[in-house]
């Protein structure tokens, strides 16, 4: 079980950050993502995060508040923490430990990696203990075909000296399966890691059904390379007769968040 800390308050002395239009938008769009991981069954009680950058040189960034449930989360209650853990909220919220080690490494090295998002699903730690990892079983697995970075358990990550290894082992690549651990996905936006992450699991738990089904039939490499193509770098595929689906993650975002709103536009609080 991961313990608490209370993170230290800035010093008294140090100026409040003015809260600009651009991270009002962000505290609703990942409280938003919050909510979601709870309502498609991806939480973990009060465990696992999500964060998101800040605009800024700072590398500040917002997570969850320890000890929230992930439906009970909104804009404002949301955590603004420094590189170095620092609450810069006047505010006595504490942060899930973990969630600082893994977060600040991955913010402060990959510039791209906007929104980080970590979870314990069933399906994700079952796939993660395996030592196949990830496989091209379904249409859905492919998008990540070569696209998947994989980190060994070391423990709890409360051990600062794990964050090189995290980014190193992360590379460039937008998902990160922890062995024995659970998964993890970046974006450039909130909406692409969450999507990124609904998908990942999805195709998780397609593998174990059909890995417990029985012998499994795998497409050739060329066709899941072409496949990952399709799903990433639609321009390089899109022939004479074939389409282009561009919007998907814009579209597909805002039908979430009419489902947020239908269900409780409270996380916009």
């Amino acid at each position: 079980m991961e313990r608490s800390a209370k993170l230290s308050p800035a010093p008294q002395q140090a100026a409040q950050p003015v809260k600009l239009e651009g991270e009002r938008q962000l505290r609703r769009e990942l409280a938003a993502c919050y909510r979601l991981i709870a309502h498609f069954r991806m939480s973990d009680l009060i465990s696992t995060h999500i964060s998101v950058r800040l605009p800024g040189p700072e590398h500040h960034f917002l997570i969850n508040p320890y000890g929230l449930m992930f439906d009970e989360i909104t804009a404002s209650s949301l955590v603004k923490i420094g590189l170095d853990g620092r609450a810069l909220d006047e505010n006595d919220a504490l942060v899930n430990p973990a969630g600082f080690v893994i977060h600040s490494a991955i913010h402060s090295a990959r510039p791209d990696a906007q929104c980080v998002l970590h979870t314990h699903t069933r399906a994700g730690c079952a796939v993660a203990a395996l030592a196949e990892g990830l496989l091209p079983v379904n249409q859905m697995s492919m998008e990540f075909y070569g696209k998947a970075a994989y980190h060994d358990y070391e423990g709890i990550a409360l051990d600062l000296n794990e964050q090189a290894r995290l980014v190193r082992d992360l590379g460039d690549k937008p998902v990160l399966i922890l062995r024995n651990h659970g998964l993890l996905t970046v974006g450039e936006t909130v909406k692409q890691a969450f999507l990124r992450m609904y998908y990942l699991e999805k195709a998780c738990d397609i593998q174990l059904s059909a890995q417990a089904a029985g012998a499994l039939r795998l497409p050739s490499v060329a066709v899941c390379r072409r496949t990952e193509r399709q799903f990433n770098e639609p321009e390089r595929e899109v022939g004479e007769r074939e389409l282009k689906d561009d919007r998907f993650v814009d579209l597909a975002w805002a039908a979430l968040l009419r489902l947020l709103d239908r269900l409780d536009p409270g996380y916009k609080l």
